[in-house]
Protein backbone atom coordinates (compact mmCIF):
# COMPACT_ATOMS: atom_id res chain seq x y z
CA UNK A 1 0.00 0.00 0.00
CA UNK A 2 1.13 3.60 -0.98
CA UNK A 3 1.42 6.27 1.16
CA UNK A 4 -0.96 8.28 -1.05
CA UNK A 5 -3.85 5.26 -1.00
CA UNK A 6 -6.98 6.44 0.04
CA UNK A 7 -7.38 5.92 3.91
CA UNK A 8 -10.07 2.60 4.70
CA UNK A 9 -13.58 4.41 4.13
CA UNK A 10 -15.14 0.69 4.27
CA UNK A 11 -14.45 1.26 8.32
CA UNK A 12 -15.43 4.33 8.33
CA UNK A 13 -18.70 4.37 6.57
CA UNK A 14 -19.75 1.11 7.62
CA UNK A 15 -23.25 1.53 8.85
CA UNK A 16 -23.54 1.83 12.87
CA UNK A 17 -26.36 -0.77 13.96
CA UNK A 18 -27.68 -1.90 17.46
CA UNK A 19 -25.31 -5.11 18.22
CA UNK A 20 -28.48 -7.02 19.38
CA UNK A 21 -31.23 -5.54 17.33
CA UNK A 22 -31.55 -7.68 14.22
CA UNK A 23 -31.39 -11.30 15.98
CA UNK A 24 -34.23 -9.89 18.58
CA UNK A 25 -36.27 -8.47 16.09
CA UNK A 26 -35.98 -11.59 13.76
CA UNK A 27 -36.41 -13.97 16.86
CA UNK A 28 -39.18 -12.76 18.37
CA UNK A 29 -41.05 -12.30 15.14
CA UNK A 30 -40.75 -16.35 14.39
CA UNK A 31 -41.55 -16.60 17.91
CA UNK A 32 -44.58 -14.83 17.25
CA UNK A 33 -45.84 -16.33 14.03
CA UNK A 34 -44.71 -19.96 15.47
CA UNK A 35 -46.64 -19.64 18.66
CA UNK A 36 -49.71 -18.17 16.78
CA UNK A 37 -49.73 -20.83 14.43
CA UNK A 38 -48.94 -23.73 16.80
CA UNK A 39 -52.30 -21.83 19.18
CA UNK A 40 -54.34 -21.85 15.64
CA UNK A 41 -53.76 -25.54 15.13
CA UNK A 42 -53.92 -27.53 18.58
CA UNK A 43 -56.83 -25.26 20.91
CA UNK A 44 -59.53 -27.77 21.83
CA UNK A 45 -62.07 -24.84 22.78
CA UNK A 46 -65.64 -24.75 20.70
CA UNK A 47 -65.16 -23.23 17.53
CA UNK A 48 -61.53 -23.41 17.78
CA UNK A 49 -61.76 -25.53 14.50
CA UNK A 50 -63.15 -23.26 12.78
CA UNK A 51 -61.14 -22.14 9.26
CA UNK A 52 -61.94 -18.30 9.93
CA UNK A 53 -60.57 -17.92 13.58
CA UNK A 54 -57.28 -19.82 12.81
CA UNK A 55 -56.64 -17.67 9.83
CA UNK A 56 -57.33 -14.55 12.18
CA UNK A 57 -55.37 -15.95 14.89
CA UNK A 58 -52.76 -16.57 12.67
CA UNK A 59 -53.07 -13.37 10.75
CA UNK A 60 -52.44 -11.25 13.84
CA UNK A 61 -49.63 -13.52 14.43
CA UNK A 62 -48.45 -12.10 11.17
CA UNK A 63 -48.87 -8.53 11.84
CA UNK A 64 -47.55 -8.42 15.29
CA UNK A 65 -44.40 -10.33 13.76
CA UNK A 66 -44.03 -7.29 11.46
CA UNK A 67 -44.17 -5.04 14.12
CA UNK A 68 -41.37 -6.71 16.11
CA UNK A 69 -39.02 -7.40 12.87
CA UNK A 70 -39.42 -3.35 11.88
CA UNK A 71 -37.18 -3.20 14.80
CA UNK A 72 -34.63 -4.89 12.14
CA UNK A 73 -34.63 -1.87 9.80
CA UNK A 74 -33.22 0.81 12.49
CA UNK A 75 -29.46 1.75 11.14
CA UNK A 76 -27.92 5.13 10.78
CA UNK A 77 -25.75 4.94 6.99
CA UNK A 78 -22.98 7.39 6.91
CA UNK A 79 -21.37 8.40 4.09
CA UNK A 80 -19.14 11.31 2.56
CA UNK A 81 -21.99 13.78 2.27
CA UNK A 82 -24.23 13.39 4.94
CA UNK A 83 -26.06 10.51 7.33
CA UNK A 84 -29.16 8.84 6.79
CA UNK A 85 -30.99 7.88 9.99
CA UNK A 86 -33.72 5.11 10.18
CA UNK A 87 -35.14 5.12 13.05
CA UNK A 88 -38.54 2.54 13.63
CA UNK A 89 -41.23 4.93 12.31
CA UNK A 90 -39.26 7.29 10.09
CA UNK A 91 -35.85 7.99 8.26
CA UNK A 92 -34.23 11.35 7.88
CA UNK A 93 -30.93 12.27 5.62
CA UNK A 94 -28.97 15.18 7.40
CA UNK A 95 -25.97 16.81 5.15
CA UNK A 96 -23.12 16.47 7.84
CA UNK A 97 -23.13 20.67 8.43
CA UNK A 98 -26.80 20.24 9.97
CA UNK A 99 -25.08 18.27 12.86
CA UNK A 100 -24.13 20.78 15.87
CA UNK A 101 -23.76 18.23 18.42
CA UNK A 102 -23.58 14.31 19.09
CA UNK A 103 -24.87 13.36 22.71
CA UNK A 104 -24.56 9.94 24.37
CA UNK A 105 -25.72 11.36 28.73
CA UNK A 106 -25.63 8.81 31.02
CA UNK A 107 -29.18 8.06 31.12
CA UNK A 108 -30.05 8.42 27.46
CA UNK A 109 -31.01 4.65 25.89
CA UNK A 110 -29.19 5.95 22.09
CA UNK A 111 -27.89 8.70 20.74
CA UNK A 112 -28.88 11.99 19.99
CA UNK A 113 -27.91 14.62 17.38
CA UNK A 114 -28.73 18.27 18.33
CA UNK A 115 -29.04 19.78 14.89
CA UNK A 116 -29.01 23.30 13.25
CA UNK A 117 -32.54 23.99 13.09
CA UNK A 118 -32.96 23.41 16.90
CA UNK A 119 -34.19 20.49 16.57
CA UNK A 120 -33.09 17.20 18.41
CA UNK A 121 -32.95 13.51 16.58
CA UNK A 122 -32.58 10.18 18.29
CA UNK A 123 -30.33 7.61 16.48
CA UNK A 124 -31.62 4.39 17.60
CA UNK A 125 -28.82 2.45 15.99
CA UNK A 126 -26.63 3.29 18.76
CA UNK A 127 -27.52 1.83 21.88
CA UNK A 128 -26.57 2.65 25.39
CA UNK A 129 -27.68 -1.23 26.04
CA UNK A 130 -24.89 -2.23 23.50
CA UNK A 131 -22.45 -1.34 26.08
CA UNK A 132 -18.78 -0.50 25.55
CA UNK A 133 -19.98 -1.40 21.46
CA UNK A 134 -22.55 1.29 21.82
CA UNK A 135 -19.67 3.82 23.00
CA UNK A 136 -17.38 2.86 20.35
CA UNK A 137 -19.68 3.46 17.94
CA UNK A 138 -20.96 6.51 19.78
CA UNK A 139 -17.09 8.04 19.29
CA UNK A 140 -17.23 7.07 15.57
CA UNK A 141 -20.30 9.03 14.98
CA UNK A 142 -18.96 12.07 16.71
CA UNK A 143 -15.62 11.91 14.85
CA UNK A 144 -17.54 11.66 11.62
CA UNK A 145 -19.19 14.57 12.56
CA UNK A 146 -15.86 16.19 13.31
CA UNK A 147 -14.34 15.04 10.38
CA UNK A 148 -17.10 16.60 7.56
CA UNK A 149 -17.49 20.05 9.66
CA UNK A 150 -20.37 20.78 12.10
CA UNK A 151 -22.63 23.82 11.96
CA UNK A 152 -22.13 26.32 14.06
CA UNK A 153 -22.93 26.59 17.22
CA UNK A 154 -25.78 28.46 16.96
CA UNK A 155 -25.32 31.08 20.44
CA UNK A 156 -26.59 32.28 23.33
CA UNK A 157 -30.28 33.06 22.06
CA UNK A 158 -30.65 29.19 20.66
CA UNK A 159 -32.15 27.00 22.66
CA UNK A 160 -29.85 24.30 22.06
CA UNK A 161 -27.05 27.02 22.19
CA UNK A 162 -24.61 27.91 24.73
Amino acid sequence: MTDDAPPDDAGRYRTFRGRFTTPVAWGTGVVIVAGCVFVALVATSPGSHDLVNQASIIVTGLLFALLAVRFAAIRAVPDRHGLLVVNYARARRLEWAEIVAVRFGLGDPWVHLDLADGTVLAVMAVQRSDGEHGMREARRLESLVSEHGEARDPGPGHPHGG
